[in-house]
């Protein structure tokens, strides 16, 4: 067996461009809420444990927003991929969030892309699911 021409790098190269998708997405998602009416207060908060791609506000209301995107269905498309664990991960960054905006009311939202088809799913799930 030859490895000719293998790069070790070859694996940062998919991850920045995984990344670089991220991030588009991340933008096409933020520019449709606006258009909607929303207004955006932060993108990609960290903490341990957690990240939160988006964050609006609709009205009086704190929106967290996970997007997914996928270029093919084949696994289940886009809304298939937020897990348990990823919906927990959501919820323990929000809840440092909300440790700084105490008695802020919020939901969770996903925009999830199939291809070309973007779908916003306002209230997608709860802290307590």
């Amino acid at each position: 067996m030859s490895f000719t021409g293998l790069r070790l790098s070859a694996g940062a190269k998919a991850d920045d461009t995984t990344t670089a998708r991220g991030r588009e997405a991340e933008g096409r998602a933020a520019a449709y809420l606006a258009s909607c009416g929303l207004r955006e207060i932060s993108r990609n908060f960290r903490v341990r444990g957690g990240e939160i791609d988006l964050i609006f506000r609709d009205g009086k209301v704190l929106v967290f927003v996970e997007v997914r995107q996928r270029s093919r269905s084949d696994f289940g498309g886009a809304a298939a991929s937020i897990t348990a664990r990823k919906r927990q991960r959501l919820i323990l960054a929000a809840q440092h969030y909300l440790l700084k905006h105490p008695d802020t009311d919020c939901r969770f939202d996903c925009v999830l892309m199939d291809g070309d088809r973007l779908e916003w799913l306002r209230n997608a799930f709860s802290a307590d699911d």
